[in-house]
């Protein structure tokens, strides 16, 4: 505990007389996250203070269209990565799902925090409170803007029927609760818990339901590779076992380049420390699919590896204080998966799904 002390207050040290300027989406969501981020820096840190800058990003603005349409792999994080380029903020928070596998030059992500419940979840319109999917009546529509959800819901639920539903928590929320045009609604778990809005979970769908995004339920946090005294400060907000799944899922969706624009789906856990990564492809209408699942080991001890190789990152993610060999393992096993589900023909699954999408 005392080196921990004496760690943090050498870097309170360096940065003393800086306010150091947090940035984040306007979304309710977003705000919530980026606070509870921010309050774990602020008892890190007692000496240190945070200032938040809010701003819209092109997803926010852009309410009308499905993601997956859109084609902009940085939709919620361009502008916030400028706002960081300019050095007018030193961190921002994002969702980990929102962030490309592949982040622009001089940026990474320093931190990735513990994982939220990373699962889907069904929130269901007030006059079937109490049902499931399964026995909702035959062609119910169920609201979701994400391909990958729908996917794998209508190859589950064939008697469903599946609409794009845009805007943010609120916003969707109250589209399903004042109309009568969907019976339910898919969306993330993390997001209703940490908005508060746990009652309104009538069903958390297990993998064999519906396999969850890469990343999804992680907060990260994204600063510049070369500012080491904000890069050493936030590491200490590192989540080893949601780190190390992380980078797996990263690299298996980074192999295949996936994207919001066809169906990629992944499920992760780290029992006994052996690393399990389950990943899948679809078409779109969940017909065709591919899935499989791979294990390696990640147990190495932490090795002082100060030294040229220092900031090596992983899918975009540094991170110093978690062994290096683990963090390789657990970037091969996403390779190895990937490279599985190539040999069996997901290429050829994708790139008809992504013209599909396109062809909308």
């Amino acid at each position: 505990m005392e080196n921990k002390t004496l760690k943090n207050t050498q870097d309170e040290n360096g940065l003393k007389n800086r306010v150091i300027r947090v940035g984040t989406r306007k979304s309710q969501l977003a705000r919530i996250q980026t606070d509870s981020v921010v309050e774990m820096l602020r008892k890190r840190y007692l000496n240190l203070h945070f200032e938040i800058v809010a701003m819209s990003t092109t997803g926010d603005k852009i309410l009308d269209t499905a993601l997956s349409k859109i084609g902009e792999k940085s939709l919620f994080t361009k502008e916030l990565e400028n706002a960081l380029e300019r050095n007018e903020v030193d961190l921002v928070v994002h969702s980990l799902k929102d962030l490309p596998t592949s982040l622009p030059p001089g940026f990474t992500i320093g931190a990735i925090c513990k994982r939220e419940n990373p699962h889907d979840a069904v929130v269901f319109h007030p006059k079937n409170y109490g049902k499931t999917l399964n026995s909702l009546p035959e062609k119910s529509v169920i609201g979701t803007s994400s391909l990958r959800r729908a996917a794998q819901l209508k190859r589950r639920f064939p008697q469903l029927e599946f609409k794009d539903i845009r805007g943010n928590l609120n916003t969707r929320l109250k589209k399903l609760d004042e109309k009568e045009d969907f019976s339910a609604i898919i969306l993330a778990a993390a997001g209703l818990r940490r908005m508060g809005w746990e009652n309104r979970i009538g069903q958390i769908l297990n993998p064999e339901d519906c396999l969850y995004a890469v990343g999804q339920g992680a907060l990260a946090v994204e600063v510049r590779a070369r500012d080491e005294e904000i890069l050493d400060m936030v590491s200490a907000l590192h989540d080893g076992e949601t780190v190390l799944c992380c980078i797996a899922e990263r690299a298996f969706m980074r192999h295949l380049e996936g994207g919001c624009s066809v169906p990629v789906a992944v499920s992760s856990m780290l029992k006994d420390s052996q690393l399990y990564l389950t990943g899948a492809v679809y078409s779109l209408d969940g017909s065709d699919s591919l899935k499989d699942t791979m294990q390696t080991g990640v147990n190495y001890p932490q090795q002082n590896e100060e030294g040229p190789n220092d900031d090596t990152q992983y899918v975009g993610i540094t991170a110093k204080n978690i062994p290096r060999h683990a963090q390789e393992a657990a970037e091969n096993l996403g390779l190895e998966l990937a490279s599985l589900l190539l040999s069996k023909g997901a290429k050829r699954i994708l790139s008809v799904a992504r013209q599909l999408n396109d062809a909308r």
